[in-house]
């Protein structure tokens, strides 16, 4: 039985710009979910080709935090990225990764408002990440992301205009339980509802990834975004 799933729907967007990835290096195992800012062909193209640079490094660091900060560093160092005018212009993603690895706990990074849950016995939904975005700061629009992978502010910067570092990261140990990534697009218009995510997660990771992005969709206000949904049991991380 496969241990991880995802499922997307476009909604009303004219790109899937969101993209997910796995991948596995020495036990370490890497799942990745990635927003694009936009609905272009080149920021379908660079988010997928980034989700799955950002699956890897994570993994051969076996470490969330990590893999992320190197891909993001990379990105930032970019030259065509310094130009402050014309870097707005440039594809860039929200993005959240978590790693399991032999001997190791859980361990979660993110930078934007993807979001990362654990579903552990008896059923109990914990939140692992905080949305990089003004409502989470300053009250205001919750679609106004205040990281991103493609950025170039650093985590002081971040912090003197936002309270926040460019990413951060959580560890947490479990010996079973259920983790969903998701997008805006599938956490958003479930919350907005009043609609427990955690009824969702039931069944295969298949069934459960298609259920939360179908209800979304199905929820979604005027204009439903593109919703992606990552679930994976995860039976091997251990603490240190």
């Amino acid at each position: 039985m496969r241990t991880h799933a995802a499922f997307q729907f476009i909604g009303d967007r004219s790109h899937q710009c969101d993209a997910t990835a796995t991948y596995t290096h020495h036990g370490a195992r890497a799942y990745v979910l990635c927003d694009g800012i936009g609905s272009s062909d080149a920021v379908r193209a660079w988010t997928r080709t980034a989700t799955r640079r950002l699956a890897r490094a994570a993994a051969v660091h076996a470490d969330a935090e990590a893999g992320l900060r190197a891909l993001y560093e990379t990105y930032a160092a970019e030259p065509e990225r310094q130009d402050e005018y014309a870097r707005h212009g440039l594809p860039a993603a929200c993005a959240v990764v978590a790693v399991t690895a032999p001997g190791r706990p859980l361990t979660v990074a993110w930078c934007g408002d993807a979001r990362a849950y654990l579903l552990t016995q008896p059923g109990t939904l914990h939140r692992l990440t905080a949305d990089h975005n003004r409502r989470r700061v300053f009250g205001g629009n919750r679609n106004q992301v205040t990281s991103y992978l493609g950025a170039t502010e650093t985590d002081e910067q971040r912090k003197a205009r936002y309270n926040h570092p460019a990413i951060e990261s959580a560890t947490c140990s479990v010996d079973s339980a259920r983790l969903l990534l998701a997008s805006d697009g599938a956490y958003e218009p479930l919350e907005d509802s009043a609609r427990n995510l955690a009824d969702h997660l039931t069944g295969t990771p298949g069934q459960a990834a298609w259920d939360i992005t179908a209800s979304a969709t199905a929820h979604a206000a005027a204009h439903a975004d593109n919703a992606t949904a990552l679930v994976a049991d995860l039976h091997t991380a251990r603490t240190r």
